[in-house]
């Protein structure tokens, strides 16, 4: 993972998360990272197996889909102004996210390692508040460190 391309980008205010995922697709295949049937497969990812993870008082979401929709490996980090509601990974709750991590990957053996170190990190609310709230170069840098490494 270390030719990952790593982006940190303040949001605009979201009527609610299928705008979010489209937000990403535009911006993944704007820098050519992922395939036409990106977006579709976001959504049909979401439907099925949503990733909204609820933590220790705040939530993330992770969406991601199969490796065969990407072109190249790429993070996008959106910190939201407003909560838009995503609905709940192991449970049938719809959760309020400010923090998105989008993963474009192309091994599905370093998606698996990198949802380990997110999951792990994201429990440390250090972390996810700095994330949040960090200069985007610095919570860039924040990012690479502690997971990608």
């Amino acid at each position: 993972m270390s030719t990952v391309s790593i982006n940190v980008a303040d949001g605009a205010a979201f009527q609610n998360y299928d705008e979010v995922l489209q937000h990403i697709y535009k911006q993944q295949r704007a820098q050519g990272t992922v395939k036409d049937t990106y977006l579709q497969a976001l959504r049909e990812r979401e439907a099925m197996y949503p990733t909204g993870i609820l933590l220790d008082g705040y939530s993330v979401a992770i969406p991601h889909c199969d490796a065969h929709h990407a072109n190249s490996p790429a993070i996008y980090i959106m910190r939201l102004p407003e909560p838009v509601l995503v609905n709940q990974a192991d449970g049938d709750d719809q959760l309020q996210v400010k923090l998105v991590i989008n993963l474009v990957v192309i091994d599905p053996a370093n998606q698996l390692q990198l949802l380990k170190a997110l999951f792990s990190n994201l429990q440390i609310k250090d972390f996810y508040h700095n994330l949040l709230a960090l200069p985007a170069e610095e919570a860039k840098v924040l990012f690479t460190s502690t997971i990608v490494q």
